[in-house]
C-alpha cells in the first residue's frame, strides 16, 4: 500500500509550491478494503479494491481552498496545486472566516493500530472458514431460514506533509464484522444480529482457547434468541424504567449526544443535508445536558477502538478532552476551524473519509465513562422496567432532539428480576429530558466498546468510521412502546 509513498517525492512539489500560496498541505491516502460474505453456508461474494490519491489544499489570504487528484507525476500534483490556488484565491473576495496557519499545526509523529499480525497475512481461506462455522453456528434450529456471516478488512495509510513544517504517517487495520439470524414460523419473522468494529489485525480470524465467548458460542446464542423472539408477547406500551446495553447505547451516544454536538452543524453549514442542532454556542460551559452521572469524553487514544488516531486531517493533535462533565456540557465536536468562527472549546476531529473530501467536523471516539453499578445490582432496583439490546430502527429530529429508537430484544424487569422476553420493543424521548433521567451508570465490567464504519455526513457526502464506548445505563420512566406483531 506504501508504493506511492516510496516511489513520489512529494516534499520536492511541496517545496515548489510553497512560494506560491501562504500556506499549502499535501495530504496522501491510500485504502484497500476487502470485502467477504457468507448466507446460509454459500459463499455469495467476495471483493476487494484499492483506493489511492492526494488532497492539496493552500491558503491565501486567509482562505482555504482545495484540490484532489490520482495522478502522482509532478505534473499531476502541479495541475491540483493550481486549481487550488485558483479556487481559493477566486472565494477569498467573499470568505464568511479568517483563518491562519493556527489552524494547521506543524504535528510530526506517526500512528499505527495495534495488531499481533497484520491483516495482509491472512488468507482468504481463514477467514471464509471462519464465517463459515459462524453461518452454521447460527442454524440452532429448522426455523432459522437466513443466515449470514459478513467481514469488511480496511487497510488504510494517510501521509501528511505541509509548508509550515507538519510531517506524519498514521496506517490503520480495521476489521468489521457482522453476524445475523432470522428465525421464521407461520405468524413472525425476527432477526437477532451481533457484530463490531475494531482496530485489530489478522488475530480477529484466529480464535484461541483465551477467547471467552468464541464466534461460534456468539452465535449460537443469536440464533437462540432469534427462536425465543418467535414465541415472545409483544413489548407493552407503558411508561417504565429502561435499561439500555451498550450495543444499543452506541447508537443513542451517536444521535443525541454526537451530533447534536457537532460544531459545523450548529453553525449551520449541515442545515440543507442533515439538520441543525438544538445546542446553542452560549450552551457551553452551562448546560444541563443529562444528570449528575453523565460522563461524555472525546477520547481518539483508546486503544483498539474504530476511531482511534493521533492527528486529524489538519494535523491537530488528537488528545482526550471532556465534552459532558457531571452532566454538564462543556466541550464540541469541532476542529480548530469551528473553533475558530464560534469562539468555544472543540476537539481534534476535522476528518475527511477520503483523498477527495476536504476535512469537516466528524465524531470519533465519544464515549460514556463507567460508573459503579453493578448490572445486577442495576436490575435489582427496577420494579417495572425492560431490558433493550441491538438497535433495529432509528428516527430524530432535524434538531436531534425528539427522538424514537427501536431494538431487537427485549426483557421485561419485574420486582427487581429480568422475566419474559419480548419483541419489537421500542422508546421514544426528548434529548435533554432523557439524559437527565439517567439514574445508574455500570461499572467497568459492563463497558463495551462498539464501532461502525458508515456514518454520513457532508456535501459532497463522507462516510467516516466512528466508534461509542459504554457500560449499560439505566433510564427512569420512559416512554415504551411495542411495534407491530
Amino acid at each position: 500500500m506504501s508504493q506511492a509513498l516510496i516511489t513520489v517525492d512529494f516534499s520536492k512539489s511541496l517545496s515548489d509550491f510553497k512560494t506560491q500560496v501562504d500556506w499549502v498541505g499535501l495530504r496522501y491516502y491510500s485504502e484497500k478494503t476487502t470485502r467477504h460474505l457468507i448466507r446460509n453456508e454459500n459463499p455469495e461474494s467476495h471483493s476487494s479494491q484499492q483506493d489511492q490519491g492526494v488532497m492539496l489544499e493552500v491558503m491565501i489570504d486567509g482562505h482555504l481552498g482545495y484540490a484532489a487528484t490520482s495522478d502522482f507525476t509532478p505534473e499531476g500534483l502541479k495541475t491540483a496545486f493550481q486549481k487550488a490556488k485558483l479556487l481559493s484565491t477566486q472565494a477569498a473576495r467573499f470568505k464568511a472566516a479568517e483563518f491562519s496557519q493556527e489552524q494547521r499545526p506543524a504535528s510530526r509523529g506517526n500512528f499505527q493500530s495495534p495488531y499481533l499480525h497484520r491483516l495482509d497475512t491472512l488468507a482468504t481461506e481463514e477467514i471464509i472458514s471462519v464465517l463459515m462455522k459462524a453461518s452454521q453456528s447460527l442454524k440452532v434450529s429448522d426455523k432459522i431460514v437466513a443466515r449470514t456471516a459478513h467481514a469488511m478488512l480496511i487497510e488504510t495509510e494517510i501521509q501528511y506533509l505541509s509548508s509550515s513544517g507538519a510531517e506524519w504517517i498514521q496506517n490503520f487495520n480495521m476489521v468489521n464484522t457482522s453476524y445475523a439470524a432470522t428465525a421464521q414460523d407461520n405468524k413472525d419473522a425476527q432477526t437477532r444480529s451481533f457484530g463490531n468494529s475494531v482496530q485489530i489485525g489478522a488475530e480477529a480470524f484466529r480464535e484461541t482457547s483465551l477467547m471467552k465467548p468464541t464466534i461460534s458460542e456468539l452465535c449460537e446464542m443469536t440464533g437462540t434468541e432469534a427462536m425465543e423472539l418467535l414465541e415472545a408477547e409483544n413489548c407493552p406500551t407503558e411508561t417504565m424504567d429502561l435499561l439500555l446495553a451498550p450495543d444499543q447505547m452506541q447508537l443513542q451516544i451517536h444521535e443525541s449526544i454526537g451530533h447534536p454536538l457537532e460544531l459545523d452543524r450548529i453553525l449551520g453549514d449541515e442545515r440543507n443535508y442533515a439538520g441543525w442542532s438544538f445546542i446553542k454556542p452560549e450552551n457551553f460551559g452551562r448546560l444541563q445536558y443529562g444528570s449528575p452521572l453523565l460522563n461524555v469524553i472525546f477520547d481518539p487514544q483508546e486503544k483498539g477502538q474504530l476511531a482511534s488516531y493521533a492527528f486529524d486531517d489538519t494535523g491537530n493533535p488528537a488528545t482526550p478532552e471532556y465534552l459532558i462533565k457531571n452532566g454538564i456540557l462543556l466541550s464540541g465536536l469541532g476542529g480548530l476551524e469551528s473553533q475558530q468562527r464560534l469562539r468555544i472549546p472543540g476537539v481534534a476531529n476535522q476528518r475527511s473519509s477520503s483523498w477527495n473530501r476536504a476535512p469537516i467536523d466528524r465524531m470519533a471516539n465519544i464515549n460514556i465513562e463507567p460508573g459503579t453499578d453493578t448490572l445486577e445490582q442495576m436490575i435489582a432496583s427496577v420494579k417495572r422496567g425492560i431490558l433493550m439490546k441491538t438497535n433495529r430502527s432509528w428516527s430524530i429530529d432535524d434538531y436531534r432532539n425528539k427522538f424514537q429508537f427501536g431494538c431487537e430484544y427485549g426483557q421485561l424487569i419485574e420486582d427487581g428480576k429480568l422475566t419474559r422476553t419480548v419483541k419489537n420493543p421500542n422508546y421514544r424521548g426528548k434529548t435533554l429530558q432523557f439524559w437527565s433521567s439517567l439514574k445508574a451508570v455500570g461499572n467497568a465490567k459492563t463497558y463495551e466498546s462498539h464501532g461502525t464504519p458508515y456514518c454520513s455526513k457532508g456535501e459532497p457526502n463522507q462516510v467516516i468510521r466512528v466508534a461509542h464506548a459504554s457500560p449499560y445505563c439505566l433510564f427512569a420512566n420512559i416512554e415504551v412502546f411495542g411495534g407491530l406483531s
